[in-house]
């Protein structure tokens, strides 16, 4: 499939036969274009990277070489969930690299939401292409990109993907996602054996938690962001909602308010709970949580997540308010 519009005749892959048809042509296809030679892939542990990861395994083996940066802003458990379901399971060709240091020292004091976006991404490219430089025999580098990003191609998503890779390494592209909407990407995906929530996973920024934690980032304020999104997804789980809610998340702005713990007054942050549904994430309504969920939620977090004493719920539907705070 080298054209980049979707023929009229290609039917919506709605079932494990039609992936599996899929997966065959994309296998074939892949071979043909690769050979011998080897493929880079940036694995962020999303759907679409991850799909393509399994897909590129399956076609040409130890021949992909996947790169997974962490910079310090992904959720709780995601990069050991990339290792455990790439390194050990599929026996990837992996290359982590934990370069939580290296971002969280030059966002330190930064809280111009926009520049902490440039950082991040900027910063994303030079320790994704010092790693590219090292390696032998790279021809191909392999993307996650899906049809939505084709027809949204006006530079909106333009983070998405690894741009600025050295002038010396002319690569070529290897795409075979690139004509699925994100429904069918996942079928594909648990065609493909990929655990359930990788394949279910949410969407979330290239920025990571570094647009949720408001303003300039602190270590301390990262840390309980993380803590308590993961407490909110667990729950989510625990209650059926992680299913019917598109995006759902925490959100920590650099404000303090007087609480109460141990019979003693102390500051802590607000944590605010972000809940929405939406078709294509050009607009969106609020999800309507449960009470007696909501006060779960909220007596776990205050409790067992150092430096939060307050919860929030955000009713603002998109328009008004974007579905991320910055």
């Amino acid at each position: 499939m080298s054209t980049n519009v979707r023929p009229e005749t290609m039917e919506r892959i709605t079932t494990p036969e039609l992936a599996k048809a899929f997966i065959d042509e994309q296998v074939a296809e892949v071979r043909a274009q690769v050979g011998d030679k080897k493929v880079l892939l940036a694995l962020s542990g999303g759907v679409d990277s991850s799909v393509v990861a399994a897909l590129l395994i399956k076609a040409i083996g130890k021949q992909l070489v996947c790169v997974h940066v962490n910079h310090g802003l992904m959720r709780k458990g995601e990069s050991e969930n990339v290792i455990e379901v790439f390194g050990k399971e599929l026996d990837a060709n992996l290359v982590y690299i934990d370069a939580t240091d290296r971002f969280l020292n030059l966002l330190a004091g930064v809280d111009e939401p926009e520049k902490k976006r440039k950082i991040i991404g900027n910063e994303f490219i030079e320790v994704f292409n010092e790693e590219a430089k090292k390696l032998e025999g790279i021809a191909f580098l392999a993307q996650g990109t899906i049809y939505p990003d084709i027809l949204e191609s006006d530079g909106v998503k333009a983070h998405h993907n690894v741009g600025g890779l050295p002038e010396d390494m002319k690569l070529e592209l290897v795409e075979p996602v690139k004509l699925l909407y994100k429904d069918e990407v996942r079928v594909v995906g648990e065609a493909l054996g990929l655990p359930h929530a990788m394949v279910y996973r949410q969407p979330f920024p290239g920025p990571g938690l570094g647009v949720r934690c408001l303003g300039a980032i602190t270590r301390d304020r990262l840390h309980a962001l993380r803590e308590a999104d993961a407490i909110l997804r667990e729950e989510f789980d625990n209650c059926g909602l992680a299913e019917k809610v598109w995006q759902y998340f925490i959100a920590i702005p650099d404000v303090k308010s007087v609480g109460v713990r141990d019979g003693k007054r102390y500051e802590g942050w607000p944590a605010i709970i972000r809940a929405v549904n939406t078709k294509d994430a050009m607009t969106a309504t609020i999800e309507e949580i449960p009470y007696p969920i909501l006060h779960k939620i909220t007596d776990r977090i205050t409790h067992e997540v150092e430096g939060i004493n307050r919860v929030l719920l955000d009713l603002t539907p998109k328009p008004i308010g974007t579905i991320e705070w910055e």
